[in-house]
Order: C-alpha cells, then sequence, then structure tokens
C-alpha cells in the first residue's frame, strides 16, 4: 500500500508526525507538500493528493489543514474521491467501513497528535464492508456524476 500525503501550512506539523509513524510501520507514502510552515492555500494540495489517488498512482490519500474541512470539501469535488473527516476513531472506521472513503481529511489544529495517529491506524486497518453500501456509493455517484 502505498499513501499520499499533503498538507498546507496548519497541518504541516502533523503531516510531518504521520510520516514519522508511517515510517515506524514501513507503510509507503509519497509526500504533495505543503514542505514548509510559510502560508499556503490548501486546494493545491488537496487537488495533487487527489489526482495521485484517482490516478492510482497511490492506493489512498491523507489531507491535514487545520481543521480538516476545508481538504474534505476540496477532495470531494474530484470525480472518484469520497473524502472523509475524521475526528476519532469510530468516524475513521465507519468512513472506511461504509463509505469506502479513500481519503481520510484530519484537522492539524484540533487534534492532538496522539489522537490523530489512531485515527489514521484504525483508518488504514478498516476495510470496506460493501453490501447494502456498495448500493450507496453507487447512487451517490449516479446521482452526482462524481
Amino acid at each position: 500500500m502505498t499513501l499520499a500525503l499533503g498538507s498546507d501550512h496548519a497541518g504541516y506539523l502533523l503531516k510531518e508526525k504521520i510520516k514519522e509513524h508511517l515510517n515506524n510501520k514501513k507503510i509507503s507514502y509519497k509526500d504533495y507538500g505543503t514542505f514548509k510552515m510559510d502560508s499556503c492555500d490548501y486546494p493545491e494540495f488537496g487537488y495533487k493528493v487527489s489526482q495521485a489517488v484517482v490516478n492510482n498512482e497511490t492506493d489512498l490519500g491523507i489531507l491535514i489543514c487545520g481543521t480538516g474541512i476545508g481538504m474534505c470539501i476540496t477532495a470531494n469535488k474530484i470525480k472518484g474521491i469520497r473524502a472523509a473527516q475524521a475526528w476519532d476513531e469510530q468516524t475513521a472506521q465507519l468512513s472506511r467501513l461504509h463509505n469506502n472513503a479513500n481519503i481520510l481529511c484530519l484537522g492539524g489544529r484540533i487534534l492532538e497528535e496522539d489522537q490523530a495517529l489512531k485515527i489514521v491506524d484504525v483508518w488504514l486497518n478498516t476495510s470496506f464492508e460493501g453490501g447494502r453500501h456498495e448500493s450507496r456509493i453507487n447512487l451517490i455517484a449516479k446521482l452526482t456524476g462524481l
């Protein structure tokens, strides 16, 4: 498995901690930026990570901004992306189990580091349940064209 990682300045420090965590677990990733704490625009990085996922350059993605909201909105504008903002382990688990989320969005200014790493672990270790949820995902794609 290879992950795409991206953040703006507000998510940069948490992204760096997640990279360290993934290195310790020997999980491969590609970092799409930002690479510094200077103010920048989150849509650029949300778009880059989303493109990496839909173009099968990576399997899944993780995006971090101040709240996770802006990244989630950006990612969900891309056809084929099902981005979910998670603020605890349960929302992370359900986003994969029921919604087959392929991008996890986190708030670098609202989550403590240890909580964020738990969320990442649960999200990465949960598989899509399928069944009745598959038809709902298909219906979303049909209704929205995304």
